[in-house]
């Protein structure tokens, strides 16, 4: 056994700086460690005043290792070896003083370790933890204190269970509000850590109430409201006093009060509500009170923010953030905005803009880093900050009260812009920045600010914010204050988002200013950055008569390509991106579209891991290939192609994220090839490189997008492909179907998703070509059905053969009647028929539904014996166990679904009837009686009030949800948004010109008129709401 001197010695050289001696102390570490003794010793260690507290730390980390490596298999690190109980119950003593001890890493060192421990152990092995833990809690010691309060929390995350946690919550809750309201006994960073630990509760308490609905309400109802009293009370105590004197430690209280209150908030909402209207006060309040000290520290350059008296900072930041966030949560409730009715949303607003300024650390660290600003400025990736907060709660005052917000910002705006010209003219150094953050509030709701704008100004009401004063009065003077950067760069921004206001011959005048920022040399970073984003904005608003400008503004980006990276190379792109769509791309010339593409492949290289900038790249790539300028396209793919096939060429399999990119290029090219064709050699070009890829890869990516690329090569210049044969003898065709025959046999689906689109194609266009190994092709199709798992896996493999049965409906009907699959030589037919029978209400896209539906009419005309031999799944049973219940994965694991057994015809009677109910004029072929409601038995009943309160959405605004459920924001039967998910060959398909509702209305009048397939008695064996269709359908006048 070693001593804990040994083990001293041992960890030492653990931390030496030469490689060989460390390794080798690091092996001795594991050694000694195999007995158990040693471990004891390791703890003992840790308790040594005498030894170093880096040694002590070092200690306390490895011990918490061999926890997880030698304590308990419940570890997955666990290796065996596990201490003796006798010893185990040692290591956990003097871990648990390790709580106590004075040092305040080691305490949360060893809260950890313990908490770990904690894991394995309590509560069987280790029963009297809570109890001890307690007494620590009651103890009256800060340290003492601190160390329970630090496993409290990872305990109670991530330990206890919902059968554990309320008798737990119960002991441990009134210590903890009698810590915090011991305001005397105990420093303010203690009584904050009650706070946190009381958060962690609030949270998994809303974790367990599914599982105990009943007791967490009753819970919510007795605990939170003392809490939220003492909240109440503590913050109407003046936030001023704890920004006075040494440490601001007081602040920490309130940080976690903001944070507890939006968690709460969030969980348990109806008992929260009561209190709403103190807490928004009592936020107003602290925004205006610690203004002030936000001025002094952070605007200003004479003061620097003071460290808690644990030497850790408490920022002004870390409490207004969650402030703001928990205001603007708390006024997205209808009850919460009755608060800001009398008077205090001009003030609340007034005060906002205030603390939307830039700081002096903004300002230092923007200045010397572009990625950092952008990211900072960008909508998307705003890191979080009391501005990004303040932009985030005035969107959603905005939304509750549109007008009077807007009027609010308009007040503030004009009292800044006459402080800020009495300070200019006072020579107040910093006289520019509450300018800038009134210009960039403004900015960052230009959407809604202009919406609700316009509203007024229709209906016959005065503007409530005159944005074109500010851009005809205020804005161009500012511009040329080269002095102020940021301002002139707001400036510049903040006209390109309010676009759409200004004349086309001023919008002309700010663009030419933008081009003039980025191509002087004078110019820092955050103004040529503000420039390139406003013509980003400009850009959508460029006329026929502008175009004369855009390909400078191009050759004046193409330099920033390889010289910037991450957020400004993604917002270069993104301009150029911009750019490329005015007029269609007709100012592009082969001169400028072959420096782009040679800009934007040396790039590519080095950034080929950022799914962002390979997104937009794609679409650059696009737009200058589908330039209707004469030219352009064979530019580009002369300088492309090359590049691309060889980076798929080289392409090690261990970096398939080359060839997967450079694949999807070649396709956005293809893609973007004018309608004679892909162009000479293009095909030629990539072949060798392409197919050998295919041929070995593995990845997902790899094989979707070069099954996307084959597609479009068909699609776009099939000719190509069949008269191309590679140096093996082999033809582009017979490439393609081993590709094809690849994919059907990998089991990993997710890589194949596409291959039906392929096959459509090749049948639709090189039919002929295929015809030879046609029967081979459905073979290999019908046996992967037999194991296929996803529903668009089997969709790919369904609708090609629904396009040939269209087509050539007996002569596909004798293959599959003739073809035996797998061990058990099912019939082929029957393979089919099952498979579609079962997914096509799931098949997505509008071509592919349409030719499923087609396809059934033509199988039901067929009058085919086989067809009605062959048995399908009709209809679910509802049992006892089902009935009125909404079935869960869970419930349907124990209870798998049982269904009907009905002849194909039947299914497939029922399949077209589903589409007339579903698409087209659905009400007026659905059945008068609706089905019926199942009740949920998930025991959600008891929260339905809460829910209620969740729900603060008008009638409107719940129509708008119900309509963007559908595609792409349109209602499911709108057939023209259906379309665009097709590609625009499909959309020339005759199949896509079919008024599909009155075609199978006429089918079935059809049918019904000769009994055709002896249609009467398909119909007997519908259900009732099938046969009230059928009758409506028969009974329609023509």
């Amino acid at each position: 056994m070693a001593s804990p001197a040994d083990i001293a010695q041992v960890l030492s050289s653990t931390l030496n700086p030469d490689t060989n001696i460390r390794i080798t102390a690091e092996l001795n570490l594991s050694e000694l460690l195999k007995n158990p003794q040693s471990a004891l010793s390791l703890a003992q260690l840790i308790l040594s005043q005498d030894a170093e507290s880096s040694l002590r730390q070092s200690a306390s980390i490895v011990l918490r290792k061999y926890v997880k490596e030698h304590w308990s298999p419940i570890f997955q690190q666990f290796r065996g070896n596990a201490p003796p109980v006798e010893v185990k119950g040692q290591i956990r003593q003097v871990v648990f003083q390790g709580l106590s001890d004075p040092d305040r890493k080691i305490r949360s060192l060893c809260a950890h370790a313990l908490s770990t421990i904690a894991n394995a152990d309590w509560p069987d092995e280790y029963p009297d933890l809570l109890n001890h833990l307690i007494q620590l809690l009651s103890s009256g010691s800060s340290n003492s204190i601190h160390g329970a309060m630090e496993v409290f929390t990872e305990f109670v995350r991530a330990d206890l269970t919902e059968d554990q946690l309320l008798p737990v919550m119960r002991e441990l809750l009134p210590v903890l509000m009698a810590i915090l309201s011991a305001n005397e006994q105990h420093s303010p960073l203690t009584r904050a850590r009650t706070i946190s630990v009381f958060r962690q509760c609030v949270e998994a308490l809303y974790m367990v109430k599914d599982q105990h609905p009943q007791a967490v309400k009753e819970a919510a109802a007795n605990v939170l409201p003392v809490w939220l009293d003492a909240f109440k009370v503590l913050l109407e105590l003046d936030p001023q006093h704890d920004v006075i004197g040494e440490h601001w430690d007081g602040l920490d209280i309130r940080v976690q009060i903001f944070k507890t209150l939006d968690t709460v908030h969030t969980s348990f909402p109806r008992v929260i509500a009561p209190y709403l209207p103190a807490y928004l006060s009592a936020s107003l309040h602290h925004l205006q009170a610690l203004y002030p000290t936000f001025v002094q520290y952070y605007l200003a350059d004479n003061a620097t923010v003071p460290n808690s008296s644990e030497g850790v900072p408490i920022e002004l930041h870390k409490l207004i953030a969650p402030l703001v966030d928990f205001v603007s949560a708390a006024t997205r409730r209808s009850k919460a905005r009755v608060s800001f009715e009398d008077g205090t949303l001009g003030r609340l607003v007034d005060t906002l803009v205030q603390w939307a300024q830039m700081t002096r650390e903004n300002e230092e660290e923007w200045a010397a880093d572009a990625n950092l600003f952008i990211s900072q400025e960008d909508d998307d990736t705003q890191a979080y900050s009391i501005r990004v907060a303040v932009f985030d709660l005035l969107a959603s005052l905005l939304s509750n009260a549109p007008t009077q917000t807007v009027s609010a910002l308009e007040a503030s705006v004009k009292r800044i812009i006459t402080e800020t010209n009495q300070a200019r003219e006072a020579g107040v150094q910093e006289w520019w920045r509450p300018l800038e953050g009134a210009l960039a509030t403004l900015g960052s709701q230009a959407e809604q600010i202009s919406d609700i704008t316009n509203d007024e100004v229709d209906s016959g009401r005065p503007k409530p914010l005159d944005i074109e004063y500010l851009l005809a009065q205020v804005i161009p003077s500012l511009l040329t204050l080269s002095a102020y950067p940021f301002l002139q760069g707001r400036c510049l921004f903040f006209a390109s988002r309010f676009a759409e206001l200004l004349p086309s011959d001023v919008r002309g005048q700010y663009l030419d200013a933008a081009v003039q920022v980025i191509e002087s040399s004078e110019t820092g970073i955050p103004f040529k950055v503000s420039a390139v984003k406003s013509i980003q904005h400009f850009a959508q608003y460029i006329q026929d008569s502008q175009l004369a400008i855009v390909p400078r503004i191009a050759r004046d980006l193409g330099p920033f390509l390889l010289e910037t990276t991450e957020d400004t190379l993604t917002l270069v792109l993104e301009t150029l991106s911009a750019l490329s769509d005015v007029g269609s791309g007709t100012w592009l010339t082969p001169d400028l579209a072959d420096a782009l593409t040679v800009a934007l492949l040396d790039v590519w290289p080095k950034n080929i891991r950022d799914p962002i900038f390979l997104s937009i790249l794609n679409d650059v790539l696009l737009s200058i290939a589908s330039s209707k300028t004469p030219g352009i396209y064979e530019t580009t793919i002369k300088q492309a192609l090359p590049r691309l096939t060889t980076a798929i060429a080289n392409a090690s399999a261990e970096e398939s994220w080359v060839a997967s990119s450079a694949l999807e290029l070649l396709g956005s090219l293809a893609r973007g090839a004018p309608e004679a064709g892909l162009g000479d050699g293009f095909f030629a070009a990539i072949a060798p490189s392409v197919f050998n890829c295919l041929k070995v890869a593995e990845d997902r990516d790899v094989l979707q997008n070069g099954v996307l690329l084959l597609t479009l090569v068909v699609r776009k210049d099939v000719n190509q492909l069949l008269s191309w044969t590679g140096t093996d003898g082999q033809t582009g065709t017979a490439n393609v179907l081993a590709v094809v025959a690849r994919l059907l046999q990998n089991q990993d689906e997710s890589g194949g998703l596409v291959i039906g689109d392929l096959i459509i194609h090749l049948l639709r266009r090189a039919g002929e070509s295929v015809l030879p190994v046609l029967p081979d092709l459905l073979q290999a199709m019908l046996a992967r059905m037999q194991s296929a798992q996803t529903a668009t896996f089997l969709q790919s493999l369904v609708v090609p053969f629904a396009f040939l049965l269209h087509g050539q409906r007996d002569i596909v009907l004798d293959l599959l009647e003739a073809a035996r699959i797998g061990d058990d030589a099912r019939v082929g037919l029957d393979v089919l028929l099952n498979t579609w029978c079962e997914n096509a209400a799931t098949f997505q896209g509008f071509w592919p539904t349409r030719i499923s539906a087609l396809a059934l009419c033509d199988l039901l005309r067929a009058e085919r014996a086989s067809l009605q031999q062959v048995i399908v799944k009709g209809d679910i049973i509802i049992t006892a166990a089902t009935k009125n219940t909404i079935m869960t994965r869970s419930k349907t694991r124990v209870e798998p679904p049982q269904f009907t057994k009905v002849p194909f015809p039947v299914k497939a009677l029922k399949l077209l009837l589903h589409e007339l109910q579903t698409n087209g004029e659905a009400a007026s072929m659905a059945a008068p009686s609706g089905l019926l409601d199942a009740d949920s038995d998930d025991g959600a009943s008891e929260w339905a009030d809460e829910e209620k309160l969740e729900q603060t959405l008008k009638e409107d605004e719940f129509a708008f949800l119900s309509d963007i459920v559908g595609v792409r924001g349109m209602s499911f039967d709108n057939d023209d948004v259906l379309a665009d998910n097709d590609d625009e060959d499909l959309l020339k398909d005759p199949v896509s010109q079919i008024d599909l509702r009155a075609h199978v209305i006429s089918f079935i009048k059809e049918c019904a008129a000769r009994d055709a397939n002896g249609f009467g008695a398909l119909v007997g064996q519908l259900n009732a709401e099938e046969m009230v269709v059928v009758q409506r359908v028969v009974q329609e006048q023509q």
